[in-house]
């Protein structure tokens, strides 16, 4: 059984190592247009601090590693070309562009992931204007802000807010600029966003919300960016505006796409027989509104990669619908969430309420407690849709524990009566969870009392 992987980010390569323990015989290669392969694009802001030494250090492994497991990648190299009628992709080296390459398969699996978004901005293609997406990226990030003083940073999601703290933790002025009124808008509400921004000002950095950048400004590299009536003087400016799929594949070989990117069933096939898509180039379900929707997110891709190789080599396995979970460190400052916000319920059509709560991570008299905010959103039946948190410590393990009360559709009432462990240096005796729930329970009681007047 031949397979060819086109990708060697989270999604290909998980899918390749999935096949590979399932079936050792099957013959596997995965064909990347990238130098370096298994790493993280999320770790390259924390090479950019300084809290990891080096880029070398976020590769995980290299072409090597795999052929030592009977997996062959191949670098730097494009695939130009599917014919699915006939199962044979073409590619080349990238350093040998006349030379085209022929390999068959009997399973295709499409993994290109995304391609950075850069706005059609006057100026976007001034020395000093950076995407970010690859190791190459952040090594060209590193290497000009050495000789740079001020910076901004287009775009306050996850990875543009660190990218923001790395540039300040190396002593530039930086400002962040973002056309929404509010920082990580996909996955926080706005209450609970203006604790990450007070954070962030707190730490020097500038915000400069619901203006979109309108110009960079310069000759042959960048000196200043436009803001409605106001220039401010930069030296570097870093596009972190998002990613789109890569579906040029996927659109060659016929497969059908969604709204976003390429349509896949629950086994991760696409339309067409024999060829499946994992990652970032994929459509997903999004469990709380069955709706599509995009899950842009390495935990994601790893899974439709088990899922993809269990079903190419015979075993039924089906995708689960996401909750979109995420998790960020910038500082000292932990935040997450898991499923809607309240502004999204509210989007898709769901009423709902929402409970608060802010305590310690710590019972009250043990040294070095930190405040916890927690936002909890219910339906008005009281199932849990979404959760968000915010803290110093201990935020990733609240928001997995969120995210199966989710999956599991509890109620507040429900959760608001479990049992969670205690002791001092840990925790309160009374988890914020659990007040979060409880405030959602009364709001839920009087809403319900009101009705019923």
């Amino acid at each position: 059984m031949k397979i060819v992987i086109i990708g060697g980010g989270a999604g290909g390569l998980s899918t390749a190592s999935n096949i590979r323990k399932y079936d050792k015989d099957a013959e596997i290669t995965v064909i990347t247009r990238d130098e370096n392969i298994a790493y993280s694009p999320c770790a390259i802001p924390y090479v950019l601090c300084g809290e990891v030494d080096c880029f070398e250090n976020i590769i995980m492994h290299q072409a090597e590693d795999y052929l030592e497991r009977d997996i062959k990648v191949i670098t730097l190299a494009e695939v130009f070309e599917v014919k699915a009628s006939e199962k044979k992709i073409g590619y080349y080296l990238l350093n040998q562009k006349e030379d085209l390459k022929e390999m068959e398969y009997d399973y295709l699996v499409i993994a290109t992931g995304g391609a950075p978004f850069i706005p059609p901005v006057e100026g976007s293609d001034l020395e000093g204007v950076f995407k970010i997406r690859t190791i190459a990226d952040g090594q060209e990030i590193t290497k000009w802000a050495q000789k740079s003083k001020k910076a901004v940073v287009v775009g306050a999601g996850l990875i543009g807010l660190e990218i923001a703290y790395g540039l300040k933790k190396r002593g530039l002025d930086v400002t962040v600029t973002e056309m929404l009124p509010q920082i990580v808008p996909r996955s926080l509400d706005p209450d609970m966003a203006l604790i990450v921004q007070k954070y962030l000002e707190k730490e020097g950095i500038n915000l400069i919300l619901g203006h979109p950048i309108e110009k960079i400004a310069g000759t042959t590299k960048v000196e200043g960016a436009v803001f409605g009536d106001q220039c401010i003087d930069v030296d570097m400016v870093v596009m972190a505006t998002g990613v789109r799929p890569e579906t040029k594949m996927a659109t060659m070989a016929g497969c059908e796409l969604g709204r976003w990117s390429i349509s896949v069933n629950e086994k991760m096939q696409t339309t067409v027989p024999d060829i499946y898509a994992v990652g970032d180039c994929v459509e997903v379900y999004d469990a709380i509104t069955g709706h599509n929707t995009q899950s842009l997110l390495g935990t994601t891709a790893v899974r439709q990669g088990k899922v993809a190789a269990q079903n190419i080599v015979g075993k039924k396995a089906e995708f689960i619908p996401v909750l979109n979970s995420m998790v960020s460190k910038i500082g000292n400052l932990e935040f997450g969430a898991v499923g809607l916000t309240k502004v999204s319920a509210i989007q898709n059509g769901i009423e709902v309420i929402s409970g608060k709560s802010r305590a310690l991570t710590k019972a009250r008299y043990y040294p070095g407690a930190k405040r916890i905010d927690i936002k909890m959103i219910c339906n008005l039946q009281g199932v849990i849709i979404g959760c968000q948190i915010i803290a110093e410590e201990r935020v990733a393990e609240r928001v997995d524990t969120m995210s199966l009360a989710i999956s599991q559709k509890l109620t507040c009432s429900k959760l608001s009566n479990m049992e969670f462990s205690y002791a001092p240096p840990l925790s309160m005796v009374i988890d914020p969870i659990i007040l979060a729930a409880e405030d959602a329970c009364e709001k839920l009681s009087k809403l319900n009392n009101n009705h019923k007047k």
